[in-house]
């Protein structure tokens, strides 16, 4: 009797074990499934409907989307193109001296300059740029719609660099916020004209 209550408790265990053990094989089954759902779910490779709309898919460029907006250059970047932004990000714009952010803010037109001089025409995704860099042999130019030159370059820390034609610097530090007529890369500075 003894070796019959002894194999029916190894039974029930071996049971209980095989039971616990699929359901903890699940939960775990489960959990990848959920993890590779959510990694594998990239943000919309179609991209915005305009350019514009892809400075205003990340709030780190919130200052930089209003700003288009007061400086009334939405509607003309909204079509044509292609175009490629180089926006300064919040922290970017927060670091000039609060008069001036609030003098460019208060005049539309001085704004509209400080911006044309962070646009360019063309689509410059990261991959662009990294040929045009490399055709280059190190940097690239670009025109600006007002005229100006920009200078792609890569720091001795390996950060890409982007100088205006009096040397002012700022650096690369998001790329490719797609639009349909464009490219949003993002800046840690802001680009003043000469």
């Amino acid at each position: 009797m003894n070796n019959m209550k002894k194999s029916l408790l190894m039974v029930g265990a071996m049971v209980l074990l095989n039971f616990t053990a699929s359901r903890v094989f699940a939960q775990v089954q489960d959990t990848t499934k959920k993890t590779t759902t959510t990694t594998t779910a990239p943000a919309a490779t179609d991209g915005a409907s305009d350019v514009v709309r892809a400075l205003g898919s990340n709030p780190d460029y919130s200052t930089a989307l209003s700003a288009v907006k007061t400086a009334g250059l939405d509607s003309s970047l909204k079509t044509g193109g292609p175009y490629t932004i180089f926006a300064p990000n919040n922290a970017a714009f927060s670091s000039l001296p609060p008069a001036k952010l609030d003098s460019l803010m208060k005049d539309p037109a001085k704004l509209a300059t400080v911006l044309k001089g962070h646009v360019v025409t063309g689509k410059y995704a990261k991959a662009d740029i990294i040929k045009a860099l490399n055709a280059g042999k190190g940097k690239a130019t670009l025109t600006t719609l007002d005229g100006q030159t920009l200078t792609l370059s890569v720091t001795a820390d390996k950060k890409l660099q982007l100088a205006d034609a009096k040397g002012d610097t700022a650096q690369v530090i998001l790329y490719d916020l797609i639009g349909a007529n464009g490219i949003v890369n993002g800046l840690n500075g802001v680009l003043a004209p000469k």
